[in-house]
């Protein structure tokens, strides 16, 4: 990632682009073609097939029902330069939720696999959330010009870094606000599929953290295996959100990492949870 300093003032032409990955290709009722984008990683970025398996999901399903749960498995890495297709399983149709299975494909083979349940909206008197941690305000931190601001260079998704745990220190957490830069469409289901999309971004990378191991270490092989994403409520991803993440475990090769994204108005508005593949060689291997 660069500092967000110098990247330029262009953001609204890398937010849309990054909105037509959303925009998937209809080839039959229940099969879909999504354009790949290359951000630099060794393979597919994770958070793509994501996003794009909800959408996938979401159109078979009535508008009136909204995603509340995505839980997925990576088989293989992606190749960031050719197209994915995805092929959605009419699983059930109840009373008031509706369940899906998305397989994504490419070059034959599958790689990556979720279910998506869609819910009806209901309003209940049980109603609870975790609170939101205080911490400054984002126009605070870039103000104060102490802030650590980045993004990665052509892409519309910007951070700013708040509380990182140091070496050996338990749990391993962080806290950093986010957003994508730009205006995007008044379309709350695209605003779900993007925050699917952008929910893979640093939170497998929490448990690295107290063991002082850079995710661009030429010796670390890291990878997601799995991803669980729970929405609670409809948010925009063009305003900025707080993610807390926490890893309470690593160890066998595999990291588990743990995630609370909340809004401006200190509502928890989604949850997720990431095991993954954390590898250190004692030589490079790339």
């Amino acid at each position: 990632m660069t500092d967000a300093s110098q990247t330029g003032l262009s953001t609204q032409a890398s937010l849309d682009k990054l909105v037509s990955l959303m925009a998937l290709e209809t080839l039959e009722e229940t099969l879909f073609r999504g354009q790949s984008q290359d951000l630099g990683f060794p393979q597919l970025y994770g958070g793509q097939v994501l996003g794009q398996s909800l959408a996938a999901a979401s159109f078979t399903v009535p508008q009136d029902r909204q995603p509340h749960s995505q839980h997925g498995y990576f088989l293989r890495p992606g190749d960031p330069h050719r197209p994915v297709v995805y092929q959605v399983d009419k699983v059930r149709d109840g009373g008031n939720f509706t369940t899906r299975r998305v397989t994504a494909i490419q070059k034959g083979r599958p790689i990556f696999f979720c279910s998506a349940s869609f819910q009806t909206p209901e309003t209940n008197p049980l109603a609870h959330h975790s609170p939101m941690p205080e911490v400054p305000a984002p126009e605070t931190l870039l103000d104060s010009g102490k802030a650590q601001h980045s993004r990665f260079p052509g892409h519309p998704i910007e951070f700013i870094y708040l509380s990182r745990s140091s070496a050996h220190q338990a749990p391993a957490h962080q806290y950093l606000w986010f957003r994508l830069a730009g205006k995007l469409p008044e379309d709350p289901a695209l605003h779900r599929h993007l925050l699917s999309y952008v929910s893979d971004f640093n939170l497998l990378t929490t448990g690295l953290l107290p063991h002082r191991v850079d995710y661009k270490d030429p010796k670390l092989q890291i990878a997601s295996l799995d991803h669980a994403l729970w929405l609670h409520q409809d948010t925009r991803l063009d305003e900025w959100l707080l993610y807390t993440t926490d890893s309470p475990w690593t160890g066998g090769a595999r990291g588990l990492a743990r995630g609370q994204i909340y809004n401006r108005q200190g509502q928890l508005i989604a949850s997720t949870a990431q095991e993954g593949l954390m590898r250190l060689h004692d030589t490079p291997i790339r």
